[in-house]
């Protein structure tokens, strides 16, 4: 007959499973595990497997082992882990891509029934219908204020009903109601609450950033720098080349106010002393602009002095001649 394991030795078995998955793996999802059942959790287990391990446990025996296996290896980024461990949550080690693991963790949600006493995670809105139920079954609709008439010999729901709102408890009234409607409101599984990487610890919103949302809020954060920069006159890389064209005007205007110039100041000098040559400046612009504009105009003049045909009339000549 085979012994089994006692507390102690489970917990010294869970211990050193724990401390190994940490050394194996640098990223960790924490998750919450409220009302997921052992199959689901074996689901999950199951689509995971390959490249994640799910680890579930007491949340003082896992902040004890990441405390004691941190002091060993003197690694203090473990430590950012205990105060993640709250609630009903576990551990996702992974070394696949963070995102697609938490994708794939979504997809095993399961729709639960409204259970008495459970706080709603979502609003409960009863459509509209027939519902199947005899008209004896009218009370649980009276208690509840819904609006129901006969149909055929079977109660129908007139119009759609807010049953239970977000945050509110499931009352017995609503519970039997869902119940006997057959409408399973609520779905549960696996949910993401923070993300540990190499020591790191960040938000799963982290995860759907795009390359665009990156390279826009880096964009962002150039803009910042350069507008401090140039605010308290500080030079850095971002503010250089403002700078320099803000020293080049300077200059400029310095030149135009006096008689001390140099070449690229002689050509706007040129300008504020004959405006007329912005306009022909302006003018092959223009022309390039529009390059069919030319041609077009130049065939319309040649169809106004194409003389006009000379008719039969004019010959002396008439139609019935």
């Amino acid at each position: 007959m085979v012994n089994k394991p006692s507390k102690a030795d489970k917990k010294i078995a869970y211990d050193a499973k724990l401390c190994q998955l940490l050394d194996d793996y640098s990223q960790i999802l924490i998750a919450a595990a409220d009302n997921v059942g052992s199959t689901q959790l074996q689901n999950i287990r199951r689509g995971l497997r390959g490249d994640s391990v799910v680890l579930m446990g007491k949340n003082t025996m896992m902040k004890r082992s990441v405390r004691i296996h941190s002091e060993k290896t003197g690694n203090k980024a473990f430590l950012n882990l205990i105060p993640l461990l709250q609630g009903n949550v576990g551990l996702i080690f992974t070394k696949g891509d963070l995102k697609e693991v938490s994708e794939e963790v979504a997809k095993y949600k399961v729709g639960a029934p409204a259970r008495v006493g459970l706080v709603a995670p979502i609003d409960v809105v009863v459509p509209p219908g027939n519902t199947g139920l005899d008209p004896s079954q009218t009370s649980f609709f009276q208690v509840l204020n819904i609006p129901t008439k006969i149909n055929k010999g079977t109660v129908e729901i007139i119009t759609p009903v807010e049953l239970i709102k977000k945050g509110e408890k499931v009352g017995s009234s609503e519970a039997a109601l869902l119940a006997k409607l057959g409408i399973r409101p609520f779905s549960y599984g696996l949910v993401v609450l923070s993300v540990y990487d190499n020591g790191s610890v960040f938000s799963p919103g982290v995860l759907d950033l795009t390359e665009d949302d990156l390279i826009g809020k880096f964009a962002t954060g150039v803009t910042m720098v350069a507008s401090l920069s140039l605010a308290v006159a500080y030079p850095t890389l971002a503010a250089a080349p403002h700078m320099f064209i803000n020293a080049y005007k300077n200059v400029l205007s310095v030149a135009v106010a006096t008689d001390y110039s140099y070449p690229q100041a002689e050509e706007v000098k040129e300008f504020l002393k004959d405006p007329s040559k912005f306009a022909v400046a302006a003018a092959p612009v223009a022309a390039a602009a529009a390059p069919g504009g030319a041609p077009a105009a130049a065939k319309e003049e040649e169809k106004k002095e194409e003389p006009a045909e000379e008719s039969d009339d004019d010959m002396g000549f008439g139609l019935f001649d």
